[in-house]
C-alpha cells in the first residue's frame, strides 16, 4: 500500500508530526483506541502463532508493527522552491533521514519537445509542421529559463528552480491564451456574418421598394394624365355652363 502526498496537501505542519513518526518506527502514538488495538491483535493472532510469534500484546503489537512498515509505503513529492522544504527538513528529520530521495534533474529538449507535442495533439493546426514548430519553441523558452537560473546563481548567489510543473503551466496557458484568441475571432466573424446578412436584407427590401416606387410613379402618372384630362372637361363644361 502506497500513502502518497505532496507538499501542496500539507495545509498544517502539523501533518507532519504523523507523518514523521510513521517514517521514523512505523507507528503512531495512541493511533487507536484500546478496544481497536484488540480487534488488530485478534486478527493477526492466527499469523502471528504461524511465523512463532508469542502470544502477547506486546509481541503481537510488534508483529502488527513491522507488518506495517513492510507493506505500507510513503511517498513524499516534495519542491525545492523556497525555504519550505529546507525548514521541513530541520523541524521533521525523519524526512531526510527515513527516506530514499529520488532527485528528478532537468528535462532533456527532447523530453520537451516529446511532451509539448503530446498535449499539443488536441489542437487543431493548419498543418503538422507548425504544431512541430510550436513545441520547439516552448522547449527553447523552459530551456532559456534554466540558463537564465544558472547565470543568476552566478551573479546572484541564489537558486531559482524551474519545475517540470512550470512547462507544463505554460503549455496550459498556451492552450488558454490560443482558445481565448480563437475564441475572440469567431465572435467577431459572428458579428461580421450578422452584419453582412443585415446589410444584404437591407439591400433586398431597398431594392423592393424601388421597384415598388417605379410602379407607384408609374401611377402617378397616369392619374396626373387623367387629372389633367377630367380638368379640361371639367373648365369646358364650366364654360357651356
Amino acid at each position: 500500500m502506497l500513502f502518497l502526498l505532496t507538499d501542496s496537501q500539507i495545509v498544517d505542519n502539523k501533518f507532519l508530526v504523523y507523518i514523521n513518526d510513521i517514517l521514523s518506527s512505523g507507528y503512531i502514538p495512541e493511533l487507536f483506541a484500546p478496544d481497536e488495538i484488540d480487534a488488530i491483535l485478534g486478527k493477526i493472532r492466527g499469523e502471528a502463532k504461524s511465523m512463532g510469534v508469542l502470544d502477547a500484546p506486546e509481541h503481537l503489537m510488534t508483529f502488527f508493527i513491522n507488518k506495517v512498515r513492510k507493506n505500507l509505503h510513503m511517498g513524499l513529492c516534495f519542491s525545492p522552491v523556497g525555504d519550505t522544504f529546507r525548514f521541513r527538513a530541520r523541524q521533521f528529520p525523519a524526512l531526510i533521514n527515513c527516506t530514499s530521495i529520488d532527485w528528478f534533474h532537468a528535462w532533456p529538449r527532447d523530453a520537451l519537445v516529446g511532451v509539448a507535442q503530446r498535449f499539443l495533439a488536441k489542437i487543431e493546426f493548419p498543418s503538422d509542421e507548425i504544431r512541430d514548430s510550436i513545441a520547439e519553441h516552448m522547449a527553447n523558452v523552459h530551456l532559456s529559463i534554466d540558463d537564465a537560473n544558472t547565470l543568476f546563481k552566478i551573479q546572484e548567489r541564489r537558486f531559482n528552480y524551474t519545475t517540470p510543473t512550470s512547462f507544463l503551466e505554460l503549455i496550459s496557458f498556451y492552450e488558454k491564451l490560443l482558445g481565448e484568441k480563437q475564441g475572440a475571432i469567431i465572435d467577431s466573424i459572428a458579428r461580421l456574418d450578422r452584419g453582412l446578412s443585415t446589410m444584404s436584407e437591407t439591400t433586398n427590401k431597398v431594392d423592393i421598394l424601388k421597384e415598388k416606387l417605379v410602379l407607384t410613379m408609374e401611377n402617378v402618372q397616369i392619374e396626373e394624365k387623367n387629372t389633367d384630362e377630367l380638368i379640361l372637361v371639367v373648365n369646358k363644361e364650366a364654360a357651356d355652363a
